[in-house]
């Protein structure tokens, strides 16, 4: 090969290279644009069942801790189920199905799917996109616990401390949450089993980490996390 074709190839191969990372920089943009206009997006879940369904001695029975899940992904009917039993409003007062101390609520519930990430509004029973598949995020802040990237569904339990009247570092509003944060967990995770899912309770993660990942509002705190899924 002379000189002048090595020339040649390589200014070809570099045409090339530039025309396929501008062709790359030309797909990304509609894609950015259209998860940017999503953002904000309000999506009705289906009503959630309040009659049949497993009986609750037998979700007790089967209740375990699953880590390892299929690739299914969870249908909207299921994700608001799920949502509806960890925060759902089941009175027409607006009080939920978990116990909050004075019916203050101090908590705020997001899940992450591979469809995006969502905030959950109790009152409408719908979801507000917060923002893409940020379950990767998520497991950074956990140390990369393998159950996150697995799941098609992990639900973030965060608290709004100033709800319950005291100050955030004060014992009592500490107390009050992490319990509540627990009843809230538990009617999840009864729930999933009565689906035919499975999750695991978390608290193993980096607060802070996870607050920031996940562009939280900043009185938002993550308190437990929730990973359902398919069992394997």
């Amino acid at each position: 090969m002379t000189r002048r074709t090595m020339v040649c190839a390589l200014a070809l191969s570099v045409v090339i290279w530039l025309g396929g990372m501008l062709l790359t920089a030309q797909e990304a943009k509609p894609a950015a644009a259209q998860a940017a206009a999503k953002a904000g997006e309000r999506i009705a879940l289906p009503a959630a069942a309040r009659e049949g369904g497993m009986a609750l001695h037998e979700a007790l029975a089967r209740r375990r801790s699953i880590r390892e899940y299929t690739d299914k992904v969870l249908s909207e009917r299921e994700l608001g189920q799920l949502l509806w039993a960890a925060q759902g409003v089941n009175r027409p007062d607006g009080h939920r199905t978990a116990p909050s101390a004075m019916a203050r609520y101090p908590l705020e519930l997001y899940v992450a799917t591979p469809s995006g990430f969502f905030h959950y509004e109790p009152r409408e029973h719908q979801l507000e996109r917060r923002g893409g598949d940020l379950r990767p995020a998520i497991s950074k802040a956990a140390r990369g616990q393998k159950q996150i990237m697995l799941s098609p569904a992990v639900f973030v339990f965060t608290a709004v401390f100033e709800r319950m009247g005291a100050k955030p570092d004060d014992p009592r509003a500490a107390r009050w949450i992490y319990a509540e944060a627990g009843h809230a967990a538990q009617n999840l995770l009864l729930e999933a089993v009565a689906l035919g899912l499975g999750g695991v309770p978390m608290g193993g993660f980096d607060d802070k980490q996870l607050q920031e990942n996940l562009s939280l509002p900043a009185d938002h705190r993550p308190v437990y996390m929730v990973p359902v899924g398919q069992p394997r």
